[in-house]
């Protein structure tokens, strides 16, 4: 890979959702995460929430167990998950808000109401040899919060910018770029690694993806829903040719 070309991590939750929605073993996250692997995928992302509602304890173990590429667990900062991921000690852990009543993460770590909390638990993971991030709305004082916990990495939430994008909102498009690319640059400058994601699609990734300091993306309902019509590998290498677009071109 280029050195300047973005990391793709595939979240691949809502196969689980689908999976429990009957019932039974099918369709299999765990399968799902083996063909986004062969398909390009840098790493795979999934969300073990509180309520299970869609990935289970079991599929944490299985991912950590059997694919090949970094596995990313994303989790709500309680002492439970903490505990789990400790002990599955997989390659990166992401921090995020949740609240049981929301459909999705709604929105970035509040990092001044409990920072205590917070590096204590970026301490303890890192010591377990997670590579931290922290979910993170796109500010530059929300950067230097996120420094001062000692988290080395932060995902930027694209959602507000996502929404705009469905609504047509070309000033909201353009604010929120803005605060993406403010909060990416400064960032950087501070020794932050950058990443993003939540609703991007092949449609709006473009100028996400080309934020020059943005060096992974995290994306999974679209292309599970993408999946349903032309596959997982195609919807895969779509976004994957729309990223490297952003970034100049094809892959080194």
């Amino acid at each position: 890979m280029a050195a300047s070309q973005l990391r793709l991590g595939v979240n691949i939750d809502h196969v689980a959702t689908v999976r429990n929605a009957r019932g039974g073993p099918h369709p299999d996250p765990v399968r799902a995460a083996h063909l986004a692997i062969a398909a390009g995928a840098q790493g795979i992302t999934a969300h073990l929430r509180e309520d299970r509602r869609h990935i289970r304890d079991e599929d944490m173990e299985r991912l950590r167990a059997e694919i090949a590429a970094p596995l990313n667990f994303e989790m709500a900062v309680t002492e439970e998950m903490i505990a789990i991921a400790t002990r599955l000690r997989p390659h990166a852990a992401c921090l995020v808000p949740e609240k049981r009543e929301e459909r999705t993460t709604e929105g970035g770590l509040d990092l001044a109401g409990r920072p205590e909390i917070l590096r204590d638990a970026v301490a303890r993971l890192a010591d377990a040899g997670a590579r931290v991030s922290l979910f993170v709305e796109p500010e530059e004082r929300v950067m230097d919060a996120a420094r001062a916990l000692g988290a080395p990495v932060v995902e930027l939430h694209t959602g507000t910018y996502a929404e705009a994008w469905l609504a047509g909102d070309e000033a909201g498009v353009a604010r929120e770029l803005d605060r993406l690319r403010r909060a990416a640059a400064h960032g950087a400058s501070i020794g932050l690694e950058i990443h993003a994601g939540h609703g991007l699609t092949t449609q709006n990734v473009r100028p996400v993806a080309a934020i020059p300091q943005v060096v992974e993306l995290n994306i999974g309902h679209f292309l599970m829903g993408e999946a349903i019509f032309v596959g997982l590998e195609r919807a895969i290498a779509d976004m994957r040719a729309a990223m490297d677009e952003a970034r100049g071109g094809a892959p080194a």
